[in-house]
Parts: structure tokens; C-alpha cells; sequence
């Protein structure tokens, strides 16, 4: 009985195989065939004679809707496809220390190539390429990444053509993916702004990109208005204003970011100066060079790095913060007892000391680094750029306000909730009687000189991540910052955080109709006017010394 039934399963294993062996025929006889449909097509470009008959033959590769078409399209597009002169096949030639001929298909290196000469390039035109572009987007709305699928429809966005509507139409059903589907249907309604469809259908598509109230789509409609007519002109025209009306307010709030981001950089500059102008009462002219000095310390922080722990380079600006705050605060620490602390009480004398001092540390720049600008390079973390709606914003600019409030913050605790943050403002409001307490105010002088170079010098940090570096660096921001402290309040850190803040966002918003150096005037001037109001600024101090 057993025998029976292993001899009955045997045959019915036997009567199996086939059914599968057809099966796994049946499979993969397809595939040959269209890559062999797809090659003859391919085989076309050799016999194409001017730019609408390769045209067709891009159209044909498109309708076979193989991806597979894309590396001989995209060969196309770059002007790398060739025909071999000999038999009119169609090859990639690539020059790649050596000329490389490859398969259209497959991408393979094809054994006895020949010479560059035994082949004719197959010449294209910006016409071609658009076809090309929108041939690819079709090819890749089915692909199974959604980011391939938003790039075709992005493709297909930015080269509408009605003959992919249908395609367009079939995507858009199957699309599971959100972001994807309403970018698809952005590309159909393109599409059906350059169709022959019923006006019902293009004022639907007028509406659709009216909601975008970008720039693509006001380019758009505005394309589509001046060739419109009757109700169609008129719905096109008023989707227009939409559009221009919150490109308004997106770009005013472009100018407030760029505003604060300068501000912010203003904010790092003049901070320490607010610190030691209103402790010491001191013009220190040589406070734009301990800015420069922070920035050099970053460079030579990135070149050790580089040479030594190239591992390490996205770490570099966490290591070079602190290094050139000490760099910086050592610095203004000498300076500090070398020089100031002899002459105060003598305000001419002081500026006329740092100033000099100024010339020395730029010289002495000059001879160590050289004096070609020098570049320092972006961490990983701060390179690159995101969108908010339209409202664009770079990494490095975000981390550089973010830096320069954790820098404010850290200022506030020192200043409000630490024994020489006390003395420190008690020797600002009233230096005698400071004094008289046991304060030893000339300490608090030397440290707190020091506090705002290494300040200084951590600005020289941030402002090495949007600009080169050069022994001119602080003059830049020296009288920037000088308006700050000014406009703020002598001493005050919240005047201080308030004066940069509003004179970046005026400067910003003046830019554009008075130019960089008339709108730096006109903030002067406003300056001026201002104090001759508000001599102690926004952010007055008070006490007996400063009230005397």
C-alpha cells in the first residue's frame, strides 16, 4: 500500500514539473522580447534623419514605459549616444581616462570598441531635452520610491505637456503617498493650461495652482493669461494677484529672517563691547580684532584637524569655540593690564591706544596666516539649506542664532546669578562705593576685559561659517557694533539683544530700495536723531554714578 502511494505522488511530481517549466517559460519570454523590442527601437536613432524624427523615436521609447530606456535617454540628453558608422548600432561612448564604449541597455563595456572616430555623435537641442525630461518623468511615476515618483512629477510640473495627462490621470489614481498625489495632480493641472480640454476643466486647473502661490505657478498662470481670453483670462489673472500677494508677505518675512540673522551676528560682535564699554567706560578700537583673532583660531583649529583627525572635522567648531575664547579672552586679558589699566580716566588716549593695538594685531595676522582670505570650511550639520512654505533658510545661518542667543542666555546667568556677575554690576553702577565694599574693582576691570574679548572671539567663530576669513574681518562690524551698544542702552544686555535685532531687520528691509551703503547711512542718521531723544538709549542703566 505504501509503495502505492509513494509511486502515486512521484507521478504526480513528474506531471508538475511541466506545468512549472512552462510556467518559468512562459515568465521570462516576455522580458527578452521587450528588451529586444526595445533595442530595435533604440536601433532607430541611427537611421533618424534631423531633430523630429529622433524626436519620435524618444516618443516611442517613452510608450514602451520600460524603464530600462532611461540610461540611453539620459546618454541622449548628455550627448554621449552614438552611432557606429559600420553598422548603425547604438552606443554610449564615455572618455574616462581612455575612451569607454557601453551598452545602451545594460551599461557594459563593449569588447573591441574601435577609435572615437569610427562613431557619429547623435546631436540633440534644448527642445529635445525638454521631450527628453518629460519622457523620463513618465518613465519613473510608477517607480516603487515615492521620492523617484515626486521628482518625475516635479519633472512633469516644470515641462507640462498635454500628452501625458492621461499618464498623468492613471498616477494619480494609484498613488497612495500624499505629498506625491497633490504634486501629481500640480503637473496635470500645468498640463491642462497648454491642452485643448473644456474651459470647466482649465479653470479647475487655474484654481488648483492658484492655491500653490509660488512662483512656479505664477509663472504659470501669468504664461497662460497673456494668451487667454474672456473668463479664462480673468480667472488666470486674479489666481495671479493671489500669488503676488502672498509672495508679499513671504517676502517680508524673508527680510525679517535675513534681519535677525544679521542681527544675530551683530548680537555675538557687540555683546563683549557692551560689556567692557559699560563696565570700563572704555573705547577699545582693537574689539573687531578679537573677532578676527576667534576666526583664525577656527581656521587653525580646521587645518590641525584636517591634519591629524580628519574624523574629527565635524566636531571642529565644538572645539574651536572654547579655543578661541580663551585665544581671544587671553589676549584682551594682556591688553587689559599691559596698557588700558594706565590710562583710565583718559578717553582719547584709551581709543588712541587700542587703535594702535588694532594695527598691531592685524599686521601680526598678516605675517602668521598670509594676507589672501582664508576659507573655513562648513560641519555637515550646518551645510545646506530647507524650506519653510517659501521661506527659505540655511542651516549655518539658523545654528548662528541659535548660537548667538545660547550665548546671551549663559551672559544672563553670569550677570544675574553669580557673586562676579554682582560685583560686575556693582562696579558698573557705581564704581566708589564698590570699591569701599572690598570689591576689588581693578580685578573685575582685567576679568571682565577679557569676558567680552573672548566673546569677541567666539563671534570670530560664527562669522567664519558665512564668510571668508581675512585680517580685515573685524573692521567689518566695529562700527556696527558701536551703533548697537549705543542704540540699546550702554551696558545692557537686553538693550544690546534689542538694538542688534532692530538694526538688522531695518537694514534688511532699507537694502533693497537705498543699496547696502546709502541704507547703513540712513541707519546712522536714525541713530543720531534717536539719541538726541534717548541720550542712554533703549535700555537705560541705572544708579548714582551713572545718574551723576
Amino acid at each position: 500500500m505504501q509503495r502505492r502511494v509513494q509511486h502515486c505522488r512521484q507521478s504526480r511530481s513528474l506531471a508538475v514539473l511541466p506545468l512549472l517549466l512552462a510556467f518559468v517559460i512562459a515568465f521570462l519570454a516576455p522580458a527578452h522580447a521587450d528588451e529586444a523590442q526595445v533595442r530595435s527601437i533604440i536601433t532607430k536613432f541611427g537611421d533618424a534623419k534631423g531633430f523630429p524624427q529622433i524626436e519620435a523615436v524618444v516618443q516611442e521609447l517613452g510608450a514602451t514605459g520600460d524603464p530600462v530606456v532611461a540610461r540611453s535617454l539620459n546618454a541622449l540628453s548628455d550627448g554621449v549616444l552614438h552611432v557606429r558608422k559600420a553598422d548603425k548600432q547604438i552606443f554610449i561612448l564615455e572618455e574616462r581616462g581612455g575612451l569607454r564604449v557601453l551598452d545602451p541597455l545594460s551599461g557594459e563595456a563593449v569588447a573591441d570598441a574601435g577609435v572615437a572616430r569610427d562613431y557619429t555623435k547623435i546631436r540633440v537641442n534644448n527642445g529635445l531635452r525638454r521631450t527628453i525630461r518629460g519622457v523620463l518623468g513618465s518613465l519613473t511615476l510608477s517607480a516603487s520610491d515615492p521620492n523617484a515618483r515626486m521628482r518625475a512629477a516635479d519633472t512633469l510640473f516644470q515641462t507640462p505637456d498635454p500628452d501625458a495627462i492621461e499618464t498623468l490621470d492613471g498616477a494619480i489614481a494609484g498613488e497612495s503617498v500624499p505629498a506625491v498625489k497633490m504634486r501629481l495632480q500640480q503637473a496635470r493641472a500645468a498640463a491642462v493650461l497648454q491642452s485643448d480640454l473644456p474651459d470647466a476643466q482649465k479653470e479647475e486647473a487655474i484654481a488648483l495652482l492658484g492655491g500653490m502661490g509660488d512662483r512656479a505657478a505664477l509663472s504659470l498662470l501669468n504664461g497662460f493669461a497673456a494668451n487667454a481670453q474672456g473668463d479664462l483670462k480673468s480667472a488666470a489673472e486674479g489666481a495671479a494677484d493671489r500669488i503676488n500677494t502672498t509672495l508679499a508677505a513671504w517676502d517680508m518675512a524673508q527680510n525679517v529672517w535675513f534681519g535677525l540673522s544679521l542681527g544675530s551676528v551683530l548680537l555675538l560682535a557687540a555683546i563683549g563691547l557692551a560689556i567692557t564699554f559699560g563696565v570700563m567706560g572704555v573705547i577699545n578700537m582693537a574689539h573687531g580684532e578679537m573677532v578676527m583673532l576667534g576666526a583664525y583660531t577656527t581656521f587653525a583649529v580646521q587645518e590641525a584637524i584636517r591634519a591629524g583627525a580628519p574624523g574629527l572635522f565635524d566636531w571642529s567648531l565644538l572645539i574651536a569655540a572654547p579655543t578661541a575664547f580663551l585665544v581671544a579672552g587671553a589676549v584682551g586679558l594682556a591688553m587689559e593690564r599691559g596698557i588700558i589699566r594706565f590710562l583710565y580716566g583718559r578717553p582719547l588716549e584709551t581709543l588712541l591706544a587700542t587703535w594702535g593695538v588694532s594695527l598691531i594685531l592685524q599686521q601680526a595676522v598678516r605675517t602668521i596666516f598670509g594676507p589672501n582670505n582664508r576659507e573655513v570650511g562648513n560641519p555637515s550639520w550646518m551645510s545646506g539649506s530647507f524650506e519653510l512654505g517659501q521661506l527659505a533658510i540655511t542651516w549655518n545661518r539658523l545654528w548662528i542664532v541659535v548660537f548667538a542667543l545660547a550665548v546671551f542666555a549663559v551672559l544672563l546667568f553670569v550677570f544675574n546669578r553669580t557673586s562676579w556677575g554682582l560685583h560686575m554690576r556693582a562696579v558698573t553702577q557705581n564704581r566708589r562705593m564698590a570699591a569701599s565694599m572690598g570689591i576689588r574693582t581693578p580685578w573685575v576691570d582685567a576679568f571682565t576685559f577679557a569676558l567680552g574679548s573672548g566673546i569677541a572671539g567666539i563671534a570670530g567663530v560664527a562669522l567664519s561659517q558665512i564668510g571668508n576669513v581675512s585680517p580685515n574681518l573685524g573692521q567689518s562690524y566695529i562700527i556696527d557694533s558701536f551703533m548697537v551698544v549705543v542704540f540699546g542702552g550702554v551696558g545692557n544686555l537686553w538693550g544690546t539683544l534689542v538694538g542688534a535685532m532692530s538694526l538688522g531687520v531695518l537694514n534688511k528691509f532699507l537694502e533693497p530700495y537705498a543699496g547696502a551703503v546709502l541704507g547703513k547711512i540712513l541707519v546712522l542718521v536714525l541713530i543720531i536723531l534717536f539719541i538726541q531723544k534717548r541720550p542712554r538709549g533703549l535700555f537705560a542703566l541705572k544708579g548714582r554714578a551713572v545718574e551723576a
